[in-house]
């Protein structure tokens, strides 16, 4: 799902320079699925991606009969690569990221690895750092350009901060702080913590917003075992003044949640899950909190916390430290969403720069 949304702006602007073409969107998960309906109903054709299998591979290109294919990140499949490079379909590696960890791992198959990447037509990496890593595993210098971060391209509805308002009132505009996307491991510190913040600010409400739906109910669970009161927000019923913990068990509102919080922590970074994406809460202008473990985001959360624009902690006690001194402080709150607003204003473009890359290899 994080791919569809990051190709939210390629998608678009293709969308607007070649009318005459039409868009075929493939994912891998039914919540990436999903995503692609919800966005985007029968404006492009979506299917699954058949597994890397020689047969497979083959038919799906006959199928298709692909102008160019747009590959999202790393998701290097050496059939598809192959067979589409055999029937000279340019293929573009796109918002590229390699971690120094991902790197090593293709290292071990070096052969493989400098194969598929030769054969790649272009490849736009996120950073300078990416597009050294790529090239130190054998890709062909002079097709791989840093462009930027697609995901700096987000693009919230207007309406929805006023959404996210009307919910606070119904609220009773209490403190609320949010964790999530988090993984296993994660809930059990971030309701600890919440237990030394609620001792100042007794009126306080945990927003749980598990990142795979298959936890949603051991979380809820977790929760009400540790003596909350909860509310599922699937349930529908009112968030009252009594309710503790909201767990959010839906797919597609976490903006929502982020525009109703105070504070944000972002999950899969207090365990070694690489971490999430900090740019939607960002956008909402709300101060930002992760754990040490960002290394599938680390060059957009590096210009967080260099930008004072998010928090960086390591455990329960820090995490509610950091969340009691934001609560405390509204002007340092305002400061870190204006810098992480600032930030992602100023690192935008990306797509632009991509598409007038891709223009070189669509024959119109």
């Amino acid at each position: 799902m994080g791919e569809v949304e990051a190709a939210r702006p390629l998608v678009d602007a293709m969308q607007i320079q070649y009318p005459g073409h039409q868009i075929l969107i493939t994912t891998m998960t039914p919540t990436g699925s999903a995503r692609v309906l919800s966005l985007y109903g029968d404006a492009v054709l979506h299917c699954y991606l058949p597994y890397d299998l020689p047969f497979a591979v083959k038919r799906f290109l006959r199928s298709a009969r692909p102008t160019i294919g747009i590959i999202m990140e790393t998701e290097l499949w050496p059939n598809l690569i192959h067979y589409a490079s055999q029937q000279s379909v340019p293929l573009v590696l796109a918002n590229a990221r390699l971690s120094a960890r991902s790197a090593a791992g293709y290292q071990r198959i070096a052969a493989l690895t400098q194969t598929m990447l030769q054969q790649l037509s272009l490849i736009a990496a996120q950073s300078q750092d990416d597009r050294k890593r790529l090239i130190a595993l054998g890709a062909d210098k002079d097709s791989v350009h840093a462009v930027g971060n697609l995901k700096f391209e987000i693009s919230l509805p207007a309406s929805l901060n006023e959404e996210a308002e009307a919910l606070r009132t119904l609220w009773g505009n209490r403190p609320v702080f949010i964790a999530a996307s988090t993984h296993e491991g994660e809930d059990e510190i971030i309701l600890n913590a919440s237990r030394r913040i609620r001792a100042e600010f007794p009126d306080l409400l945990l927003i749980l917003v598990p990142r795979h739906p298959e936890r949603f109910d051991k979380v809820a669970a977790l929760s009400q075992r540790s003596g909350f009161k909860i509310l599922r927000r699937s349930d529908q019923g009112m968030c009252t003044r009594e309710i503790q913990v909201l767990v959010v068990d839906t797919m597609g509102e976490l903006p929502l949640f982020y525009g109703t919080a105070d504070v944000a922590f972002v999950g899969g970074s207090l365990v070694p899950r690489g971490g999430h994406n900090l740019l939607e809460p960002a956008a909402l202008g709300r101060p930002v909190i992760t754990g040490p473990h960002y290394f599938n985001f680390n060059e957009i959360s590096r210009q967080f916390l260099s930008a004072n624009a998010a928090i960086q902690i390591d455990s329960s006690e820090s995490l509610a430290d950091a969340v009691i001194e934001l609560f405390r402080s509204p002007q340092k709150r305002a400061d870190m969403g204006q810098a992480g607003q600032q930030l992602i204003q100023h690192s935008q473009g990306a797509s632009q720069r991509l598409l007038n890359l891709i223009k070189r290899h669509i024959d119109v």
